[in-house]
């Protein structure tokens, strides 16, 4: 078998699936899906820039913290 008759089964497979997926149970949403407007598009843009600075930042002092504290409580003694 060549590399085109697998492409052609590989197209027809493809062809198949997708002319499901409008009946299927995400068909409803993706017929009510829209292009969003560059205003939503940009608030979602930083919405999502802060959460990952939020979530980086908590990163960055769990880390830092447990380099610190070590140091800080080595010298103690139980």
């Amino acid at each position: 078998m060549d590399i085109v008759d697998r492409a052609w089964r590989f197209q027809k497979r493809l062809e198949e699936r997708t002319k499901r997926l409008g009946r299927g149970k995400y068909g409803r949403v993706l017929r009510m899906a829209r292009k969003p407007t560059s205003e939503e598009y940009s608030k979602t843009i930083q919405i999502t820039g802060i959460g990952l600075m939020l979530l980086g930042g908590l990163g960055f002092l769990i880390f830092f913290l447990m380099i610190e504290l070590p140091k800080l409580f080595g010298g103690l003694s139980l």
